[in-house]
């Protein structure tokens, strides 16, 4: 099927569902200038001083917070990156009528900041950090902003509300995100390498008309996708019309 031909597919699809489910990667952010993990650019091939897998757990969290805090605020605080054209065609399908769930693997609040309503963040977002200790929320530019350890004025240390390594997912935020799934008449997966559990292990709640997987690299969805579309999440939803 040619390039045309799938995204008028994809356009009628659209049409004719009521229901979506957009579950969305780092393929997703890396549009918006947001560096992925696994890319061949990614965080996983730079150098330092341990792999960025040890210093995102939660026991190196625990163990050396320092460290913790110079890598996270220099790689995972990208506040300034704004919404491409992926997100902000989802807030407009949702703004003409279209019941759109968004399930996220990202963690920088693109999607709500495009206009989308109904966003489950799987792995949390570092738009919100809480003191451990009262509970006290924190923006992400107190954090950005700081140097050293991130205190609370109780002096308790403040932590993102994002999931780290051998942390569990939110019991809510995945519930919610089940029921969208099985809810839907069509689910677009876009941008994910699907290598990355739980969250890939939600796509078998979805018993609708239609999965669509967009994606620039070869994944496990590839044989059983209804449509596959090889290429930018960006650039293919861009020519899609509202």
């Amino acid at each position: 099927m040619g390039a045309n031909e799938s995204i008028a597919l994809l356009q009628k699809w659209i049409g004719e569902s009521s229901r979506i489910v957009f579950f969305g990667g780092a393929g997703v952010s890396t549009e918006s200038g947001i560096p992925d993990f696994r890319s061949q650019d990614g965080l996983y091939h730079q150098h330092y001083r341990f792999p960025p897998e040890e210093i995102l757990s939660h026991s190196f969290f625990l163990r050396d917070p320092k460290e913790f805090y110079r890598f996270y605020r220099e790689k995972m605080l990208c506040l300034t990156a704004q919404p491409n054209a992926a997100h902000k065609k989802l807030a407009e399908l949702e703004q003409h009528g279209k019941q759109i769930s968004v399930v996220t693997q990202n963690i920088d609040g693109l999607h709500q900041k495009a206009g989308s309503r109904t966003v489950f963040e799987l792995h949390g977002s570092v738009l919100r950090n809480f003191c451990m200790k009262c509970g006290k929320a924190y923006s992400a530019d107190f954090i950005k902003q700081g140097t050293g350890l991130p205190l609370c004025s109780c002096g308790g240390l403040v932590k993102p509300d994002v999931v780290l390594y051998e942390e569990g997912l939110d019991d809510a935020t995945v519930a919610g995100a089940v029921d969208a799934i099985a809810n839907a008449q069509l689910m677009i997966v876009a941008g994910t390498s699907l290598t990355v559990y739980p969250a890939a292990g939600l796509l078998r709640y979805f018993g609708g008309s239609h999965l669509v997987q967009i994606n620039r690299t070869a994944t496990q969805l590839d044989e059983t996708a209804d449509l596959l579309i090889r290429g930018s999440v960006g650039e293919t939803l861009a020519q899609i019309r509202a």
